[in-house]
């Protein structure tokens, strides 16, 4: 082995050990769990009862505000039924209330088939050892200038596995914000000219679940084709 070759395979070998350490680290925190966003952005939580306050407050607006659109009906002012909207009100309230527990329930429900992704049994994987069979089998074909091929291919193979875990992070992040503040998107639903950003919230909220789990599909899928490339890889 020439000494290209060998330049070649140790830069091959470290961005594997790096994309190695940043897999694991980002694996372990994406999730339906919570925990993992309060530990890294703690105030979330104290600054959930700010959106709770803050949703009692639109929701009771509203419902004064439709009230009083009420005296406007004869000039052509348009205004809901008194009673309906009453009713809407205090329900909406008691969901921005309770609306943590709520959505608790909705992550429970998308995290079960997100561990089950998760927990599924697959190759060993070790991208440092994909990379030494990968250099093995096409340094068995050729040598000298090939050895820039692999690490071309192992360059591009880190970069786009780097992005799809930065995008998981990302999904799991605004999962987060959309959890922490749910009271107000609650809020919205008080009022039937308010209520399509409610819907447009519960939309995205379930979109970002099954994008999630997705993600993790995805990426339990490579994992799976790296680590039964490392097992087996004249099979492939």
């Amino acid at each position: 082995m020439g000494i290209l070759d060998g330049i070649v395979e140790w830069i091959a070998e470290q961005v594997m050990y790096g994309l190695d350490l940043i897999n694991t680290s980002v694996l372990g925190a994406l999730g339906c769990d919570m925990a993992v966003f309060l530990r890294y952005f703690p105030a979330a939580e104290t600054m959930y009862q700010v959106f709770v306050a803050l949703a009692i407050g639109l929701i009771l607006l509203i419902w004064i505000w439709n009230l009083f659109k009420n005296f406007g009906i004869g000039i052509g002012t348009e205004a809901e039924d008194p009673i309906k909207l009453s009713i809407r009100c205090a329900l909406f309230l008691i969901l921005a209330w309770y609306a943590k527990d709520i959505v608790d329930m909705a992550l429970d429900i998308g995290g079960t088939p997100y561990s089950w992704i998760l927990t599924s049994a697959l190759p060993s994987l070790s991208f440092a050892d994909f990379s030494s069979v990968l250099l093995t089998i096409i340094g068995v074909c050729a040598n000298g200038a090939v050895a820039l091929i692999v690490l071309i291919l192992v360059l591009i193979l880190a970069w786009n596995y780097l992005k799809l875990l930065c995008e998981a992070a990302e999904r799991y992040v605004l999962l987060g914000v959309l959890v922490f503040t749910a009271p107000v998107a609650f809020a919205m639903g008080a009022s039937q000219a308010t209520s399509n950003i409610f819907k447009s919230w519960c939309r995205m909220f379930a979109g970002q679940i099954f994008l999630l789990l997705m993600n993790a599909w995805c990426l339990r899928l490579f994992t799976s084709m790296v680590g039964a490339f490392i097992a087996n890889p004249l099979s492939l």
